[in-house]
């Protein structure tokens, strides 16, 4: 049995070539932006978690992304092993001493079996193969470990943008969003969840954006990608001219995110 000390002192003589296979990549092209300009995670949420772990040796955040959920994790976990399929995304993660950024599918890790505390997934289970990916969380986890799916819908700020961007969402980009994008806006309530889900309050993410901020935040989302790839034009213009005549460049507006929260333990 390979052990948590062998993967971690040389992770790349477990992996399997077949890894970059399972999950779509949408994110490596605009992945400076998508470090600057994606939202990130409560402090309270992570609060909320860790009591309800025994141990906190060693945490696994899958399809990490820049890091933003391994970077808080350090802060609780002896060891972090932060997984993406994409070798440019992780080329711009946070970095810490105890986190190990791995270029492995959610599918199929490197991790030895039983050896998981807590198993993160933010913003893109619904991009998984679901059974493959459950029959890898109860391979790696603990039989008192976790797993936290996370993620979030649409973002509010005021009525006048809103019809603005659910303009945009529903209609401009209707034919670029992949399918798996329903996922998100049933908030997750219409994927499979196998574990034994425990209730969880309510948390959310609040920011003041400038017109710019909200932009930036446009231009990650991966139906902006193929819509400017199928149009060779970037459809995020035409809103920022629709929002800068009711938004001044300098002004600030709260930004709220509802979190989608599923948390469950191994039955």
């Amino acid at each position: 049995m390979i052990t948590v000390a062998e993967t971690i002192n040389n992770p790349k003589s477990y992996l399997r070539n077949s890894n970059k296979c399972q999950m779509k990549d949408n994110f490596s092209r605009q992945s400076i932006d998508y470090a600057k300009y994606r939202p990130h995670y409560p402090e309270e949420l992570f609060g909320f978690l860790m009591p309800l772990l025994k141990e906190h040796h060693l945490a696994w955040d899958v399809a990490t992304g820049n890091g933003q959920v391994a970077n808080l994790l350090a802060e609780y976990f002896n060891q972090v092993i932060a997984t993406d399929i994409s070798e440019n995304q992780l080329n711009h993660a946070l970095q810490k001493s105890n986190i190990e950024y791995r270029v492995e599918s959610a599918e199929q890790s490197s991790l030895p079996d039983a050896s998981v505390d807590l198993i993160t997934v933010a913003q893109a289970i619904h991009w998984f193969n679901f059974e493959a990916f459950y029959r890898e969380v109860r391979r790696t986890l603990k039989p008192n470990g976790l797993i936290v799916v996370i993620g979030y819908p649409l973002f509010s700020i005021e009525p006048g943008i809103d019809t603005i961007i659910q303009q945009f969402y529903s209609e401009t980009l209707h034919l670029c969003w992949d399918p798996e994008r329903k996922y998100i806006d049933n908030h997750y309530s219409t994927i499979p969840f196998p574990f034994q889900e425990m209730q969880t309050p309510a948390f959310s993410m609040n920011y003041n954006w400038s017109l710019h901020d909200l932009v930036g935040f446009l231009n990650t989302w991966s139906a902006v990608q193929h819509y400017i790839r199928q149009h060779q034009i970037n459809p995020v213009e035409e809103v920022r001219k629709k929002l800068s005549e009711i938004w001044i460049d300098e002004e600030r507006k709260p930004v709220f995110f509802p979190i989608i929260l599923k948390v469950g333990r191994p039955g």
